[in-house]
């Protein structure tokens, strides 16, 4: 009971930050997995994202950038198959040392990236990364935060949760394809949606107030180090 109320405290936490700032779910709530349940991942991840992207990208539907959703799902779409190859060749150790190691680097290319205007390219380069590491892992949101993250926060919040929607969905589907869902994951993931859903609803009371740029650090700093532990632990 004590690891499904550290759980249901984190994913209420991330899923309102998600729902504030655009991003931050997977970064918060994807090491605290690996710490305290890692044969979780990806799965529990990827189902608890669903609705609260689903309901993001609705809420600001007016600001959704149509031509980066379709080149980064293409993308995303290649990507889907890497990241299910990376799951059939590493063990849950590995697993975990995978998740901590690419949620560091993915903090520190999302700080040090220099502002740029994306084209199609980084679209699909985006695209296809997220498909490798969210299918592997269920951390997939850097990516594409980085494309986006000098754009305004609507455009951010609804354009990244429409893709992580199309994105979660594929990857659940190519999964069950290859026999890689386990029932807990599948138990333990809808038992703690009220917690997701309640994080995203409470969201909507603040995401327009909060400064994004302020909020943006939090997490990253937050998920940084949650990627150190998670690193170490697995060595």
């Amino acid at each position: 009971m004590s690891t499904y109320a550290l759980l249901g405290v984190t994913v209420l936490i991330a899923a309102f930050v998600q729902g504030s700032a655009g991003l931050g779910f997977a970064l918060i709530s994807g090491p605290v997995v690996g710490i305290v349940s890692p044969g979780l991942l990806p799965v529990f991840l990827l189902v608890q994202m669903i609705p609260l992207n689903g309901y993001v990208a609705w809420r600001e539907r007016h600001a959704l950038d149509g031509a980066g959703i379709t080149w980064i799902s293409l993308g995303r779409f290649v990507g889907t198959f890497g990241g299910l190859g990376v799951l059939f060749l590493v063990t849950e150790q590995q697993l975990g040392l995978l998740i901590g190691v690419s949620t560091v680097l993915a903090v520190l290319v999302t700080l040090l990236a220099p502002s740029f205007e994306p084209g199609k390219r980084a679209f699909v380069t985006a695209g296809l990364v997220t498909g490798v590491t969210e299918t592997s892992t269920g951390v997939g949101g850097p990516p594409l935060a980085l494309v986006y993250q000098h754009r305004p926060a609507p455009v951010l919040r609804s354009t990244v949760a429409a893709c992580f929607l199309i994105g979660e969905v594929l990857s659940l589907g190519v999964l069950a394809i290859f026999g890689s869902i386990g029932h807990d994951q599948l138990r333990t993931a809808f038992l703690l949606l009220p917690a997701v859903l309640v994080g995203a609803l409470l969201s909507r009371l603040v995401h327009h107030r909060l400064d994004g740029r302020v909020m943006r650090y939090l997490v990253l700093g937050f998920a940084l180090v949650s990627g150190v532990v998670v690193t170490v632990q697995a060595l």
